[in-house]
């Protein structure tokens, strides 16, 4: 029989090998909730184990698992990489030795597990069970969790085996399922984070597990260097980026008593209830060491003492100063604080002895987007179509949650799809269609013009669907401006080597209508860049301070969503020259200066951001701006010449049937001293003309010979558009440059 103290009792059918000790990793993503685990081939062949067979892990428990080789990079390493289910199996955590030894797993006829989450199952959900469970290896006592029926799945505890002993369950293994509401009543909360259900914040688990775990679990070590362990630690980064999910997972991971604490909760309405509450925190803390205390929310409890008025607040702030500085030693208490505004806590708590490290959570990079979308895509039908990769190269500027949400959203398409096609009377179609449903790319496409970046959401961030065949006349310039950009993230290595840092600030400047807004948008389109703009007078606030503010705000968002291109458009409203006059001196285009070159020298020597300032005004703009390290590449747009016009001429009329009177060279000599706005303006004035009058011409039946191919433009309508154009240029000359007449002048 089995014991019923969860290990698994020794019998004739373990061959006693003596084992090895490994130190338990963290399972690659493909082997989550699969009941694997991945040992070097050499130790497995030390043991006498073949790849597929049965392993026993002995932590403070003992389980089972299916042995598989070892990537190519963990060769040697003496790492047993566990998913964490298998890790909770064998009570052991990331880092802690375990011993791993052959054992003679037998086909199991009967498997009796017992539901620990709230679920109904009928025949059917069984048999979806049992295949899920074929090839899978277990013992009296295990959990296993089954993610047929929905991402989180469920879970379940085996209750009891046949034969008694380590089994693997195979297609004819009869399973059954023990249903005890009691039990189910009495269970812990389920469904812990692990560390392989978080994606793109290797790094910042890494540091945090260094500062949790380390003092929690070799306090003597710290004691024998005579140093104090880290007692606090601040992770802050923009909402979703994961700053609870890692406490969540450090909760789950670690042998430690947890107590997770939201902001607001402490706030009472009586007088000291607030702070006894705090005090009693640190006190249940102090009592079960070691502990981990989240505050999550931390500014709410603790915000800038100079910047609230009510005394409560003011008293929280001091309890809890008060309490993290009565920690025990040794690191037997660590406080972990979340928010996604540090500027708004208290400074007093962000000093070494309180909060000893400040982490950025930041948003992911592409790599870490993959991941996040692998994780969250995890047991979805995705169609062969579906591309993650291409989906993480386009998401600039998501976090974690807006990449779930994504997940979600395309999941809720196919959803509306499937029910497009369901013929509600026939419940064999309905089974056999939800069956084939998948989720497409398309799906995918479609959710993301729902999905806004957490990161810039509150700023005007543009997906521009411009390409550069869309603009005419500017070869040149796409050229210059594409090599600057693309050869440096092409070629990293080349710029290295050379000892030069690639260029991230240009000024487009050129009369108005030459196109340097259309040629940022192609160029966010072509690199796949992220666009933020900014208009210059959006930022001016009659707020002391709120201007600048406002600067900062957009750098930083902008470095958030890295890599992307920040673009000021009137930047001589924003930097203009300073004539340095005694009484400008601390005004506000002089603040807003300093400001605006402090944060370009920190998003220029941060590298991702690619920042382009257009004008038609160089000549306004403050010599500072320009020099090199800064926007130090101009690039000069000036009215199109002959050829440049033409080509303008045949972008905009591409899709317009054209007369056969009609010569784009000679129209385009006509145009002379016109800007690419003035002609895209110009044609579109003259395919209106010669609308009106096709329809006055074939009154109701004007769409049916549109159709036919009987609309085209004249050459009538273009020179009379020209005409026109030329005849306001003159106007507007004539009235701008009238010879100013004294007032004590006659006029005769």
């Amino acid at each position: 029989m089995t014991s019923d103290s969860g290990t698994v009792q020794d019998t004739d059918h373990e061959r006693d090998s003596g084992g090895i000790v490994l130190r338990v990793a963290e399972a690659p993503l493909e082997d989550v909730d699969r009941g694997t685990a991945r040992i070097d081939g050499y130790l497995l062949a030390r043991i006498g184990v073949r790849p597929g067979m049965v392993v026993a892990i002995s932590g403070e428990r003992r389980t089972v698992a299916v042995a598989h080789p070892a990537p190519p990079q963990w060769q040697g390493t003496h790492q047993i990489m566990m998913d964490g289910m298998v890790r909770e199996n064998a009570r052991a955590v990331v880092g802690e030795p375990v011993t791993v030894s052959a054992i003679d797993a037998q086909p199991a006829a009967t498997v009796l597990i017992e539901p620990l989450d709230a679920g109904t199952f009928g025949a059917r959900e069984v048999a979806e069970i049992r295949d899920a469970l074929v090839g899978r290896a277990m013992v009296y006592g295990d959990r296993l969790k089954v993610t047929v029926f929905s991402k989180r799945g469920h879970l379940f505890q085996v209750a009891g085996t046949q034969p008694e002993t380590a089994v693997v369950a195979g297609p004819f293994t009869d399973v059954r399922i023990k249903r005890d509401p009691a039990t189910l009543a009495s269970q812990p909360p389920l469904f812990k984070i692990k560390y392989e259900d978080i994606g793109g914040l290797e790094d910042e688990v890494l540091r945090v597990r260094e500062l949790v775990e380390l003092p929690l679990k070799y306090p003597a070590l710290f004691a024998r260097l005579k140093i104090e362990p880290p007692k606090g630690v601040l992770l802050y980064g923009p909402p979703g980026s994961g700053k609870t999910l890692i406490a969540r997972a450090v909760a789950s991971e670690v042998k430690a008593h947890f107590i997770h604490v939201n902001g607001p909760e402490i706030i009472h309405k009586f007088y000291g209830e607030s702070e006894a509450k705090l005090r009693e925190i640190f006190e249940e803390a102090h009592r079960r060491a070691p502990s981990v205390i989240f505050l999550d929310e931390i500014d709410a409890i603790a915000p800038r003492r100079i910047d609230v008025s009510g005394e409560v607040e003011k008293r929280v702030v001091a309890q809890l100063l008060a309490s993290m500085d009565g920690l025990v030693s040794r690191g037997e208490v660590v406080v972990i604080g979340a928010t996604n505004l540090p500027e708004a806590v208290d400074p007093a708590l962000r000093r070494p002895g309180r909060f000893d490290r400040e982490i950025p959570v930041n948003v992911p990079t592409r790599t870490g987007r993959l991941r996040i979308l692998q994780i969250h895509s995890r047991g979805m039908p995705l169609a062969d179509d579906v591309d993650l990769e291409a989906l993480a190269e386009i998401t600039h500027g998501f976090v974690g949650a807006d990449l779930e949400a994504l997940c979600k959203e395309a999941g809720m398409l196919a959803i509306r799809d499937c029910f497009a096609e369901l013929d509600a009377t026939d419940a064999a179609s309905t089974e056999s269609l939800a069956e084939g449903t998948s989720i497409r790319a398309e799906h995918f496409a479609e959710a993301l013009k729902a999905i806004e970046p957490t990161t810039t959401r509150e700023f005007f961030l543009e997906r521009p669907n411009v390409r550069w065949e869309d603009i005419g006349g500017l070869e040149h310039i796409r050229r210059t401006v594409s090599s600057a950009l693309q050869l440096p993230r092409a070629h990293p290595s080349l710029f290295t080597q050379a000892g030069i840092r690639p260029p991230t600030g240009f000024l487009f400047a050129g009369p108005s209508g030459t196109g340097k807004s259309l040629t940022v948008k192609a160029l966010a389109t072509e690199t796949g860049l992220r666009l933020i703009t900014v208009d210059a007078a959006s930022l001016l606030s009659k707020w002391v301070g709120e201007s600048e503010k406002g600067l900062r705000e957009v750098f930083k968002k902008a470095k958030q969503s890295a890599p992307c291109i920040l673009f000021f458009d009137g930047l001589d409203g924003l930097v203009p020259i300073r004539h340095g006059h005694p009484e400008m001196e601390g005004g506000l285009s002089d603040r807003l200066a300093r400001q605006f070159f402090s944060e370009l020298d920190e998003a220029v020597e941060f590298g991702n951001v690619v920042l382009i300032g257009a004008t038609n005004r160089p000549d306004l703009i403050d010599p500072a701006v320009l020099r090199p390290g800064r926007l130090g590449y101009t690039v000069n747009f000036s009215l199109p010449d002959q050829n440049q016009r033409e080509r303008i001429l045949d972008v905009q009329l591409r899709k317009m049937r054209l007369a056969p009177e009609v010569n784009l060279s000679e129209m385009a000599g006509e145009m002379k001293g016109l800007s690419g706005a003035e002609i895209a303006g110009l044609c579109q004035r003259a395919a209106l003309a010669e609308i009106e009058r096709f329809v006055e011409r074939h009154g109701s039946a004007a769409e049916e010979k549109a159709a036919r191919g009987e609309l085209v433009l004249s050459a009538e309508a273009l020179r009379d558009s020209i005409t026109a154009l030329h005849a306001k240029h003159r106007t507007h000359t004539t009235t701008t440059n009238l010879p100013e007449v004294p007032s004590d002048a006659h006029l005769s």
